[in-house]
């Protein structure tokens, strides 16, 4: 059995990456670009984000991120539940996360629905915690179309086609 100190330090590493990934949820509906670059680890990460894109560094996601996210007419939120972290030393983890995400785009008057999971990787840099890697996969998607006054299902399933859910034409 271990020792209470290293019980007390197991579930300190495991809150404290919790608190990375609702820092990181809350910077994105507050489109906070710096607060999002300071969740991820500096230097080479893995992020796979379906048609969101596939990064190596954050600040290549980061550009993506403000193109697409950090627009006026974009309104986000991510619901992060369900987490699983698993440590696999004193400065590895990894977590499973439910994501539960709304976005309306009132310029083009539709609203997409995803529910989903992010599989990830953390590590620790000195006290700080990071995201290394992350892969979102969706399983369930709704998209709604507003422009008549009513909200009208234009999909429902597990990954919306290309040519309903681009998120290219969301870009200012």
């Amino acid at each position: 059995m271990s020792s209470l100190e290293q019980r007390i330090a197991r579930l300190e590493a495991i809150e404290a990456i919790k608190q990375l990934k609702y820092r990181y949820f809350h910077a994105c509906d507050a489109k906070q670009p710096d607060r999002v670059r300071e969740c991820f680890l500096p230097g080479k990460i893995d992020l796979q984000y379906g048609r969101i894109g596939e990064f190596s560094d954050r600040e290549a996601m980061l550009s993506v991120f403000t193109e697409l996210a950090c627009q006026e007419h974009i309104v986000e939120m991510h619901h992060g539940q369900n987490p699983r972290i698993e440590l696999q030393g004193d400065d590895n983890a990894t977590g499973v996360w439910g994501l539960y995400y709304h976005m309306i785009d009132t310029r083009r008057e539709l609203v997409t629905q995803l529910a989903g999971f992010y599989d990830d990787e953390y590590v620790r840099d000195g006290q700080a915690w990071y995201m290394a890697a992350s892969r979102y996969e969706v399983t369930s998607t709704q998209l709604f179309d507003l422009s008549e006054g009513l909200a009208r299902a234009i999909f429902a399933g597990r990954a919306a086609p290309p040519e309903l859910d681009d998120p290219g034409a969301q870009a200012g």
